[in-house]
Formats: C-alpha cells, sequence, structure tokens
C-alpha cells in the first residue's frame, strides 16, 4: 500500500478493491510457505526467464509468461509433471487453482527480484495485453472515402478529409507505438474496403504519431511514467517524427504482422545527408503535466 500511495494511488485501495490478505497470498494454491514453492519450482530456470523482459519480443515470443505458467501448473498439481499431456486440467476449479498459483509466482518473483527489475517485468507483462488492441474508435469514414475514392482527382480535398478525420481520432487517447500501427492497420483497411485503393497515407504524409493525442506517442509499454507530488505525470514521447503510417497490402488487418521476426516497428527514417537511420531517441521529448485523475 505504502509503494502503490507514494506513486499517487488512492490510499484507500483496500476499501474500494475488497482486498483481503488471501488476495496476496495462497488463495487455493496448494503451495503455503517459500519452502515448499522453492523445492517444487525450477526456481533457477523462472528467474532466468523473468529477470530481464524484452518489453517487445515478450509480447510477440513470450519468455517470461510461459514460464510463469509453467511453474503455476506444476505447484498447483503438488509438484507432478503436468506438461505430458496435450492440454491444461479440465474442470474449471483446476483453473482457478492455476490462476491462483500463478499469483503466488508472481508473488515470489516479486520478491527475489530487485523493486526496478519486478516493476519492469510485470509492467512489460501487462502491456502485452494494452498493445494487441486499438484503443481508437473510427466512426463511418464516409467523408474521406468521398475525397479520396476512385471518383475523386483532388489531392488537396483528399488529404485535407484525411487530416479533419484522423485530428478527431487523435483527441481521444494517448496511444503507444505499436497501437498507432494496429490503428493505421485497421484504419487504412477500412478505407480500402469502401474502395479507397490508394495509399494516401502516403499521399498526405500520415505518421505514426498522427493517430496519438498531441502527436505524442508512448513507448511500445510506458514504463517510464512517475508520478511526484510537485511536477505531476512525467512521462517521454516516442515522437518518431517521420515514421510513416503504414497502408495495408490488402483490405484484410491480417496482412501486417507486428510479431514477423523482421518486424517490431516500421523502418527507422533515413538521414538525407548521412544515409544512416536516425535513432529515435534523439527525438524524445520529456513531457510534464499535472493532471487531475477522474475515476477514468
Amino acid at each position: 500500500m505504502s509503494i502503490l500511495a507514494s506513486k499517487g494511488a488512492n490510499t484507500n485501495i483496500p476499501e474500494l478493491c475488497t482486498l483481503r490478505p488471501s488476495n496476496l497470498t495462497d488463495a487455493s494454491c496448494p503451495v503455503k510457505d517459500i519452502s515448499s514453492f522453492e523445492k517444487i519450482v525450477n526456481v533457477s530456470k523462472l528467474l532466468g526467464a523473468c529477470s530481464s523482459v524484452d518489453p517487445l519480443k515478450e509480447c510477440c515470443r513470450p519468455v517470461c509468461q510461459p514460464a510463469i505458467a509453467e511453474a503455476a501448473i506444476h505447484i498447483s498439481s503438488g509438484g507432478t509433471n503436468m506438461f505430458g499431456s496435450s492440454s491444461l486440467p479440465g474442470s474449471a476449479a483446476d483453473i482457478d487453482v492455476v490462476t491462483d498459483c500463478k499469483g503466488v509466482v508472481q508473488a515470489w518473483l516479486s520478491m527475489k527480484l530487485s523493486s526496478e527489475d519486478a516493476n519492469s517485468a510485470f509492467r512489460v507483462l501487462s502491456g502485452c495485453k494494452v498493445n494487441k488492441v486499438c484503443p481508437l474508435e473510427f466512426d463511418e469514414p464516409s467523408s474521406v472515402v468521398k475525397a479520396c475514392g476512385k471518383t475523386s482527382s483532388s489531392p488537396s480535398s483528399c488529404c485535407a478529409a484525411l487530416h479533419s478525420y484522423i485530428g478527431t481520432r487523435q483527441k481521444q487517447i494517448f496511444v503507444t507505438n505499436l497501437q498507432a500501427i494496429n490503428c493505421a492497420t485497421m484504419f487504412g483497411s477500412m478505407l480500402q474496403k469502401a474502395g479507397v485503393a490508394d495509399n494516401i497515407y502516403d499521399l498526405c504524409d500520415i505518421d505514426l504519431k498522427d493517430f496519438s493525442l498531441q502527436g505524442c506517442l508512448l513507448r511500445s509499454l510506458p514504463t517510464d511514467i512517475s508520478f511526484d507530488n510537485t511536477t505531476g505525470i512525467s512521462f517521454t514521447c516516442d515522437l518518431s517524427d517521420n515514421i510513416a503510417a503504414p497502408w495495408p497490402s490488402s483490405s484484410s488487418v491480417q496482412s501486417l504482422s507486428l510479431c514477423a521476426p523482421e518486424m517490431s516497428l516500421p523502418a527507422l527514417p533515413v538521414s538525407p545527408t548521412s544515409g544512416s537511420p536516425v535513432p529515435l531517441n534523439a527525438v524524445a521529448l520529456q513531457y510534464r503535466l499535472d493532471i487531475v485523475f477522474s475515476a477514468t
């Protein structure tokens, strides 16, 4: 509670969330103490998988997540190796036990890892769920389709309609760089299905940052967010100024795979003078905002 409060959380979280000591210990998981846990689990393998969690690779080719799941299944069975079977235990009760045991595994990891490593690891694991979806809501883009479809011959009208539409989406929320790729791909697919064949992102110079509030892309996981009573919320924007929004190769959103081995983000922009990639951190910008949080 003290750690959470120091980061700006409400001090009455136990009342808000009906938190009980059992939520932080064993619940239905049969392991009751550290010595029992460490006798059953391959702790060196678990620590090796979760001591340093890559924020991009973990979401596509996970290492820590399956290690936590393996340890949880192992202790839920009292140490019996259940990986010879083709599936997890079938009953809902068994699944509940495994879920509770995952909490025990995470609690053990938080004790063994430094506070910085544990904080980073659990934020990455949480961020994998966040980055899978585009959080923006896209209304029917009829104005863009009309201005940019086959019957239109005015690039200026097309770009004006496109920038106006994206500008209204942009006001909704901050998004991460991977979410921006998802959003750009999703919207491009919508336009293609409605009859816009040409790559209007390229025509109208639409970049990834155009999909995020104030042109500020958060990193693939905003692990660097911090809070203090003087400056409020502080985080780093990954502006990626010249990273073009990807126009999908077909109207299917499946045409872009964020987890392809050769792709985590679009190619870095190339300096016109040196021919060398421009590092993203060269355009990083520190924002300090005082924010009064609503219930949201």
